[in-house]
């Protein structure tokens, strides 16, 4: 799944959007995103609610339109059962990620594995994982989780 994505952001991406753009900074901005696809595949149950919080994420992170988020992660989606490997991705995101960059990519997976409001024992373990891996705090990893948590419980109020 990880080398059809990487060529679906070489062929889309690379030439025209990060064409000023050095490559260590392509390499992790893809990095996340792949993390961010994986993160939905957790459960085993993909849900409508974790899908659209993956392509808000890359909407936002990579200023692609909705079409692009929908190809890429359709991309994601036909390899599903193919299995991943973090490091390759947890070593770019470690060396080259800001802590507030790193913090925000965990907020970022916290968001998709409570999109669906329950949050499965592999989507925590992913989480728990990236974050030894990319060397946040676990003081971080919990904050990040309930910023999460209590934006969500806003919002459920809100509506």
């Amino acid at each position: 799944m990880l080398k059809k994505i990487q060529l679906f952001f070489e062929k889309n991406f690379m030439a025209d959007t990060f064409a000023d753009v050095k490559s260590v900074e392509q390499q992790v901005n893809l990095a996340a995103a792949a993390l961010l696809i994986e993160m939905v595949l957790q459960d085993h149950s993909i849900e409508a609610v974790e899908v659209a919080e993956v392509k808000k994420a890359l909407i936002e992170q990579f200023k692609l339109s909705a079409e692009e988020a929908e190809s890429l992660y359709a991309l994601a989606e036909q390899e599903k059962n193919q299995a991943t490997d973090y490091h390759q991705f947890t070593n770019l995101i470690a060396a080259h990620f800001t802590q507030p960059q790193k913090i925000q990519l965990i907020e970022s997976l916290w968001r998709v594995a409570f999109a669906d409001r329950v949050l499965d024992k592999y989507e925590e373990s992913m989480v728990r994982k990236i974050t030894d891996l990319i060397h946040v705090s676990h003081k971080d990893f919990i904050q990040a989780r309930h910023r999460v948590e209590n934006e969500l419980l806003s919002n459920d109020r809100a509506e």
